[in-house]
């Protein structure tokens, strides 16, 4: 019989109720894989989006299925040829597969070691355990596909969120001057991390504010958010000749075919987790973590994240 361990699953799709807690195989490190005891898991809005099978057209699952995409933790198994890391070692990864079925809401995870990096030694491994998603999706906007640089202004739209967060201290890390759009509870927040200006979506047309602000344009707009905000900026014509718009909430948004656009659905890359870990480890990227779950609240969590009015990032602890 194979090992087990504890994990939270679900045995089908729907409502965030069923999402159960119990004894599964624990999986072992296969070729080019390592073994990670897991210490902290981030929870994002789409681990409950994925749990509710509206992910399932573009990612298949497989049940019982563990939800799940971040990971900190410590090695504890290597595979044939893996050899990046030592046994013992701290390490953070995200770890979407394609297939959905081994997630991180777990004792312990095998992933491909090309997934993985030193954690930041700088910070908590809880903090840690926030990092992968946000931090991989808001660099692979801003500098993959925004192409954003030292002196340029970028307006983020959902700042106050955790994709949004990371944005503006890495954009900030970069030498860029910030905009942030988020309400205005979230604003003295956005200044700490950062940001330079602070728009209210509530009480503001943000296309007007941010006209006011920046009357010669911005060289990216970072939209991470849902709502009106992104027409109200988009009909204004306030960014500049060459920008860029870079989305993670729209794949389709109605703009003109001359506008630079890219939609990012963001992917693995240690590399890129080793550049997180070298600007967390200067002070330039923090982590607030507002509330960790054990196992058996991993449904709370589920719940909590997907109320989107969080603060902060919300850690699952096996």
């Amino acid at each position: 019989m194979s090992e087990q361990m504890k994990a939270a699953y679900y045995d089908e799709y729907g409502e965030l109720d069923q999402v159960k807690t119990g004894e599964l195989d624990k999986p072992e490190a296969g070729e080019g894989e390592v073994l990670i005891r897991v210490k902290a898991a981030g929870v994002n809005p789409v681990d409950a989006a994925v749990a509710r099978g509206m992910l399932d057209s573009a990612i298949p699952g497989e049940f019982p299925a563990i939800p799940g995409w971040d990971v900190a933790g410590v090695i504890e198994g290597r595979g044939h040829a893996a050899r990046r890391f030592e046994e013992g070692d701290e390490v953070y990864a995200y770890a979407r597969r394609p297939k959905v079925q081994h997630g991180t809401f777990a004792e312990y995870v095998a992933l491909p070691e090309a997934y993985v990096a030193k954690r930041p030694q700088k910070i908590s491994m809880e903090e840690a355990g926030g990092i992968p998603l946000v931090g991989l999706t808001a660099y692979q906007s801003l500098f993959d596909a925004g192409k954003l640089e030292e002196g340029q202004t970028v307006l983020i739209l959902g700042a106050s969120g955790g994709v949004g967060t990371s944005g503006i201290q890495l954009a900030k890390s970069a030498g860029a001057n910030v905009i942030g759009v988020a309400s205005e509870k979230n604003h003295e927040y956005m200044k700490e991390l950062g940001a330079d200006e602070t728009i209210d979506y509530k009480d503001n047309h943000v296309g007007e504010a941010l006209a006011e602000i920046e009357p010669d344009g911005v060289d990216l707009i970072f939209h991470c958010s849902r709502g009106d905000a992104f027409s109200q900026v988009m009909e204004t014509g306030v960014l500049k000749d060459g920008g860029h718009i870079v989305s993670i909430t729209k794949s389709k948004p109605d703009i003109s075919d001359d506008i630079n656009f890219q939609y990012v659905f963001v992917e693995p890359n240690a590399a890129q987790l080793d550049k997180l870990t070298e600007i967390a480890d200067d002070g330039k990227l923090e982590v607030h973590v507002s509330k960790t779950y054990n196992l058996d609240e991993a449904a709370d969590a589920l719940k909590d994240i997907e109320s989107l009015h969080t603060r902060g990032k919300l850690i699952v602890t096996p």
